[in-house]
């Protein structure tokens, strides 16, 4: 048995697999985040050791003799979080998420200044990313800063509390821009920028490596015999894209979940930071990818019902009333700022063209068209960065919405496979990577899932969404002048 660990930023799942990579059980544990301030989001690190205990219990509840007999654990968790560390391991702060955006005029600074950010790191430097942040804490809780023994992100947290060892991996190191992601190698360069060097970061591992073992008093508490050894794990997206079989060049995947990630594999570091892209290491060797990210996808979806006063199934009644491909009324999905291709900490989301017969149905399409449009743009990037998908399998609880996956088919020109049903996300894919960490090789087990359907651009709506996304982006361009 194999147990997957996935820390997001509104709860963590634990999933167990069997020998076959078969899923056998899931439960998660809740999470809050903290928004102190406009723009800040922060989450007490305590909070997701607690969520990961919790659910890894119920799961011994329910399935005790499977859970006992796990001999790996693989981690995945939410990126760039800045989780700092005193000399004791103990957090200073609650941790700054990646959605956080106090650390624009820092991120601006830092890359306007120092091109090796780009050059070395692969990524223009956002207020999302973990350098960022560590700047803002130096200048604004400098003795915090002084007091920082370790910088960790969210899921190497967790790995500190199961096995005592300060271990990242290539996939979520390379998210902090501390890495040298062609070297695959913390970058001394780069440290040095942040008033920071390698004794304040962990050991690096490869996401299928072994990182340590459970500790005994852990393994005890949730009946599992022996001490299992804990893979190196990845990021998010990199853990999905090894849960989806998105592991080969060329292979490229659609996530419609709070935020929307285009992502495509590559065999090369191959940064095109100009353009907003990303350029990550994989969580396999010798693997990288190129990435688009928009910060809100199915979050707008969250925030139109918050605001409305409804829930998602009223509000696609609703939209099944109206006309899909009328386009009179647009919206901008910029609720937190965007990355991909605007790199806008102050961009803004906003509805165009209200009249007073529109609705929630109306303003359901909008916001579904919206989103679509923004993940057109982050594909145009990866196009134009060489990493062109040529079809997206798709994920997500967005995904369940067939009617937005033809949106985003037909604006970007992309056939979009859905697979068939099961749980493809980033536990099952942390899962794999334990199994890889026991011995197992990735070409048997990092396959793809069947396809249920595969919707293809439609000519008529790519037509009426391409006229429409010309006055959308002249918008933004417009409201950011």
């Amino acid at each position: 048995m194999f147990l997957g660990l996935d820390l997001g930023t509104s709860a963590v799942k634990a999933l167990l697999v069997d020998a076959d990579g078969m899923a056998v059980t899931s439960q998660s544990a809740p999470l809050c985040v903290s928004r102190p301030h406009r723009g800040w989001s922060e989450q007490d690190p305590e909070s997701w050791w607690q969520a990961a205990d919790l659910a890894v219990r119920q799961i011994r509840k329910t399935h005790p003799r499977e859970l006992a007999a796990v001999a790996a654990i693989g981690l995945s968790g939410q990126m760039h979080g800045l989780t700092a560390l005193d000399q004791a391991m103990r957090p200073l702060r609650p941790a700054i998420l990646w959605n956080d955006t106090r650390s624009a005029p820092q991120a601006h600074r830092l890359d306007q200044s120092h091109a090796e950010f780009r050059s070395i790191g692969g990524n223009a430097v956002m207020p999302g990313f973990t350098a960022p942040k560590s700047v803002w804490m130096a200048e604004n809780e400098s003795r915090l800063f002084a007091a920082t023994s370790m910088i960790l992100v969210p899921k190497d947290y967790l790995r500190l509390r199961m096995t005592g060892e300060t271990v990242s991996e290539m996939s979520d190191a390379a998210g902090t821009l501390w890495l040298d992601v062609a070297a695959r190698d913390w970058s001394d360069t780069l440290l040095a920028l942040c008033g920071l060097d390698r004794a304040n970061m962990p050991r690096l591992v490869e996401g299928n490596a072994v990182s340590g073992q459970l500790r005994d008093e852990i393994a005890r508490d949730w009946g599992i015999d022996g001490r299992p050894v804990v893979a190196g794990g990845g990021g998010d997206n990199a853990a999905a894209a090894v849960g989806l079989g998105t592991v080969t060049p060329g292979d490229s995947f659609l996530s419609l979940g709070t935020s929307g990630v285009v992502f495509t594999v590559t065999d090369r570091f191959a940064p095109a930071a100009g353009s907003g892209a990303h350029a990550f290491c994989h969580a396999l060797p010798d693997t990288w990818h190129q990435m688009g990210v928009i910060l809100a996808a199915s979050d707008c979806v969250s925030w139109l019902c918050e605001v409305t006063g409804t829930d998602v199934a009223t509000l696609m009644q609703d939209l099944a009333t109206t006309d899909l491909a009328a386009t009179d009324l647009m919206f901008h999905p910029y609720l937190s700022g965007e990355r991909t291709p605007h790199n806008d900490a102050d961009a803004r989301g906003g509805f165009f063209g209200l009249r007073r017969d529109h609705g929630r149905g109306e303003m359901t399409r909008a916001v579904l068209q919206g989103v679509a449009f923004a993940i057109a743009d982050a594909t145009d990037v990866l196009s134009g960065a060489g990493g062109a998908p040529t079809r997206l399998l798709a994920t997500g609880g967005g995904a369940r919405n067939e009617t937005w996956l033809s949106y985003i088919a037909a604006v970007a020109g992309i056939p979009i496979d859905l697979p068939a049903d099961g749980d493809f996300g980033a536990a099952l894919g942390a899962a794999r990577l334990a199994m890889m960490a026991a011995g197992a090789d990735a070409g048997d087990i990092c396959h793809k899932p069947a396809t249920r359907l595969t919707i293809e651009p439609d000519p008529r709506l790519a037509e009426t969404l391409g006229d429409a996304r010309t006055r959308w982006s002249q918008l933004y361009q417009l409201m950011k002048g």
